[in-house]
């Protein structure tokens, strides 16, 4: 008599399965999702873990969002719980936001660990520690264990785009020292209004970073194709 085709895969097959759409999955990476309570596949008796069509789908969606928007474990599993992170839903606007959108804003209350960010962000432990090496995470001491928030998570994403091209952490301090030195710019800007104890005031000049922030974006965007477009046609 056949044997019945099994309706779930294990954790093994569904890496498998996703690495040729998604490279940097690892398993250590679909238990943090678990872990984290993005996904909650079924047990055997023996404690392995079945993984349905569903929790297939519901897992490659996950893995979109992290590599097409950047967006935070809180985002994502509010997106999923409300209905909104259907592969259907994701498929038209997964893609990267063009030059002059708002990058989606981390989640300010997630904390993770080294280990953690590396599986989130698709890095080896080794370059989460240099890029917190050379300044550009900035974790926080609790409990004498560096822990990483969503801003973390977001640069960690970015600069793995930029290592695939041979680019080391090092060579991303420039990037470091301009975001430095732009804050201080803009803090002189707006400090009288910091100062003054009106709420008001203070509330308009966190307003005027934010828009700050959006205007030298644009600039810098603007600069930049200009130099390519010369490097180009030169």
């Amino acid at each position: 008599m056949a044997q019945a085709a099994r309706e779930f895969q294990s954790i093994g097959e569904v890496l498998v399965l996703l690495k040729p759409e998604f490279p940097d999955v690892t398993i250590s990476k679909i238990r943090f999702l678990e872990s984290e309570g993005l996904i909650n596949p079924e047990r055997t008796s023996s404690g392995y873990r079945k993984f349905y069509e569903q929790d297939v789908q519901r897992l490659r969606t996950i893995l979109k969002l992290q590599r097409d928007e950047y967006l935070p474990l809180k985002v994502i599993r509010e997106r999923l719980e409300g209905g909104g992170g259907s592969s259907e839903a994701v498929g038209p606007t997964s893609v990267l936001p063009e030059p002059e959108h708002e990058e989606p804003e981390p989640s300010p209350s997630l904390q993770m660990t080294a280990e953690e960010l590396a599986a989130a962000a698709g890095l080896s432990r080794e370059v989460v520690d240099q890029l917190a090496s050379y300044g550009l995470l900035r974790p926080t001491a609790a409990n004498d264990e560096p822990l990483f928030g969503g801003d973390d998570l977001v640069v960690a994403r970015v600069a793995k785009e930029l290592l695939k091209y041979g680019v080391e952490p090092r060579h991303l301090t420039m990037y470091r020292h301009f975001a430095d030195r732009e804050a201080t710019f803009f803090q002189q800007i707006v400090m009288p209004s910091m100062r003054q104890r009106n709420p008001e005031a203070r509330r308009q000049a966190a307003e005027a970073l934010v828009d700050l922030a959006k205007v030298s974006r644009r600039l810098k965007q603007a600069l930049l194709r200009a130099n390519l477009r010369q490097q180009l046609s030169g």
